[in-house]
């Protein structure tokens, strides 16, 4: 059945930069052209929004969802052994997304949404956090902004989160954990972004960062890394921060183009997965009205553009 976006569309924000929970909706391909128009302006608004009690969901429900805000993109661009050629499984099980990073940034077409959704969750920890990108350029100053409105970096898959978790386990090397890498980075993808990119929908100036970025341009590596923290930590200032608490039957979404997110690993060896879709992206654009060169690798099989 189709909701009522005046009786039934809930926003609760969660905090003055980031995140809002969205009450009264039962997510699935059959919501009204209003209720998707209040879901999209939430998100652009609050950069990721939060849904309880969504158990009903399914790979498919999920998916017709995500039909209804964009085009859904391929799993991944080189995780190929999936069960569902369009729906990415986050589990434990093959490493741990504990670094800060916005979603498929080594590719030329960066996805715009993502949606992800609980499927088995641990009895403790396994929290999510977001930043907002938007917020952290903004709060620059001056001097600052004069200096990364110019900057591009290099993003590359050779830097993927799996690289962050120990790989030595009892007996020796995580086989799961290191066919997981080898297939993560079977084709290399080398991208040259812009540090500020414009979002395409709302104008905004957001910071193009996290940690696919191999290296800025123009400057020392020595240079590019300390630039590369100094914006970091701007990034993920607890001010430009929401942390979620997962439930069963959560559903998060989040606007790729303004923020970055973090996966807490403090669940030790329990499991933990959660399903994810993208929709589709366009290349980003510099300030200047420059748009993004691929260095290395073709995306065009991952999504449109």
């Amino acid at each position: 059945m189709s909701q009522s976006v005046e009786t039934e569309v809930s926003v609760v924000k969660l905090g003055s930069n980031i995140g809002a929970r969205i009450d009264g909706v039962r997510l699935g391909g059959d919501l009204s052209e209003a209720s998707v128009a209040a879901i999209r302006a939430a998100l652009l608004a609050n950069k990721v929004i939060f849904f309880r009690g969504q158990d009903h969901l399914d790979d498919d429900g999920q998916l017709a969802f995500g039909s209804l805000l964009g085009e859904v993109t391929l799993a991944h661009p080189t995780v190929r052994g999936v069960v569902n050629p369009n729906v990415l499984p986050i589990d434990s099980e093959y490493g741990k997304a504990n670094s800060w990073h916005t979603d498929v940034t080594f590719v030329d077409r960066i996805p715009s949404v993502s949606i992800l959704r609980a499927v088995h969750l641990p009895p403790y920890g396994g929290n999510t956090v977001w930043a907002n990108t938007v917020a952290a350029y903004e709060s620059l100053p001056l001097s600052l902004k004069a200096l990364v409105d110019g900057l591009w970096a290099v993003h590359t898959n050779a830097y993927d989160y799996a690289a962050n978790i120990d790989e030595l386990r009892i007996g020796g090397v995580d086989v799961k954990t290191e066919q997981y890498r080898s297939e993560f980075q079977s084709d290399l993808y080398e991208t040259e972004h812009p540090v500020v990119r414009l979002h395409p929908e709302t104008g905004e100036r957001s910071l193009l960062l996290g940690h696919f970025v191999k290296r800025l341009i123009g400057v020392t590596s020595v240079e590019s890394q300390a630039l590369f923290q100094l914006l970091q930590a701007r990034v993920t200032r607890l001010e430009n921060t929401v942390r979620w608490h997962w439930q069963d039957g959560d559903v998060a979404i989040w606007d790729n183009r303004a923020t970055q997110h973090y996966a807490i690993a403090d669940y030790d060896d329990a499991p933990r997965r959660l399903h994810r879709i993208t929709l589709a992206g366009d290349v980003p654009v510099s300030i200047d009205g420059t748009s993004s060169v691929v260095r290395t690798g073709d995306a065009s099989h991952f999504s449109a553009v």
